[in-house]
């Protein structure tokens, strides 16, 4: 059975993209706040725009639907 239907994209929620950041690829401003960490997760929006950096990829998720947002890893 062959049905098409018509997504509506604008109930859709924003996708983010969570990704890895290692610390040492940071500006000095923000490898000064970031401490011992040797790895961060940024958070960015379908333009590339880092949205958010956070400590861990699980708070990167719980952040992203938090603000009504899609969060997907990329590699």
């Amino acid at each position: 059975m062959e049905t098409q239907y018509e997504f509506d994209h604008e109930a859709e929620r924003p996708i983010v993209y969570v990704r890895q950041v290692n610390a040492e690829d940071l500006p000095d401003d923000m490898r000064e706040q970031v401490g011992e960490l040797e790895t961060l997760y940024a958070v960015h929006n379908e333009e590339g725009e880092r949205l958010a950096l956070v400590a861990d990829r699980k708070m990167a998720f719980v952040l992203a639907r938090q603000n009504d947002l899609d969060p997907v890893a990329v590699h």
